[in-house]
């Protein structure tokens, strides 16, 4: 018999999820993981490949009725959520998982916050953070105890999704001051740290995480070093400048994604979403990788 409770994850087929139900695996504890009853074989089998006896895969969807939920739950303790998508899932969806959770007896409810720091933020600054917001304002109340881990931004969505990184041009484009500090940890780091997280009985409220705190500047150097490659570092403007051409996009734009990514750049280099500390030693073992060591791990070509 394990140690530690059963922790149930929700998401466990995302890249997030995934890493949360081996970080969690991997320190001992058992976890029930919530696959969707369409997800793909090469999903559940990225799963089943952990091979532990202590991993439990349960068919259902986190928009099922919240009896049928509970029944998934079961009797873990602790549920995480690594859910992504629209309003429908981060909002609604959450908030019947959370509804589940509490039927099922569970004490504590990790949400899919991971981000930066949103408690920071007002609405229409970032609308997929707005959906995150909007979630914890309808978890008020619930007598589970609620606690957010919060990471910055993924070192996989700083050297791709944002599109700061051209390869084939040899830049790294990026708005506002260059030596803003910013908040960046990996996903598989993030998991290691939600996977603590959950495991620990005296952890509560909002925690936050980074792999490194580091500016534009050291940021472009780290790509450099890592990837071996010389890039030159471009400025597009102020921050000031970036909200202007997010409101120009925003005029146009029929698909809102289309500039969200520039949302999540000004929260971050207008120095508004920055973590003011960080809960790292409360973690020892949890040792970040490095941006550095990391894109000389992925960057392409290498």
């Amino acid at each position: 018999m394990s140690a530690f409770p059963k922790i149930f994850v929700a998401g466990a087929t995302g890249l997030l999820g995934g890493q949360i139900v081996k970080a969690l695996l991997d320190r001992g504890a058992p976890v029930r993981a919530l696959v969707r009853p369409g997800a793909g074989e090469e999903k559940k089998r990225s799963l089943t490949a952990l091979g532990s006896d202590r991993l439990e895969l349960v068919e259902g969807d986190i928009t099922d009725p919240a009896e049928r939920l509970a029944e998934a739950v079961g009797d873990a303790t602790t549920v995480i959520s690594a859910v992504q998508g629209g309003p429908d899932v981060i909002v609604d969806g959450q908030a019947n998982l959370l509804r589940a959770a509490e039927k099922a007896g569970a004490q504590r409810f990790i949400p899919s916050d991971f981000a930066f720091d949103l408690t920071k933020l007002d609405d229409g600054d970032n609308f997929m953070i707005d959906w995150r917001r909007q979630a914890a304002a309808a978890r008020a109340g619930s007598p589970l105890d609620v606690i957010s881990v919060l990471n910055g931004a993924f070192y996989e969505v700083m050297t791709g999704f944002m599109g700061l990184i051209d390869w084939e041009q040899g830049t790294l484009s990026h708005w506002g001051d260059p030596d803003q500090p910013l908040d960046l940890t990996s996903v598989a780091d993030t998991a290691a740290y939600t996977a603590a997280v959950a495991l620990d009985p005296a952890a509560t409220g909002t925690l936050r995480f980074a792999g490194e705190v580091m500016s534009m500047r050291q940021f472009h150097d780290a790509v450099q070093r890592g990837s071996g490659r010389t890039l030159e570092l471009r400025h597009l403007g102020t921050a000031d400048d970036l909200r202007a051409e997010i409101a120009r996009q925003a005029a146009v734009a029929q698909n809102p994604f289309d500039y969200v990514a520039l949302q999540y750049q000004w929260c971050m280099v207008s120095g508004k979403a920055k973590f003011d500390r960080l809960d790292n030693d409360r973690y020892p073992d949890v040792t970040p990788v490095s941006m550095t060591d990391f894109v000389r791990a992925t960057a392409p070509g290498l």
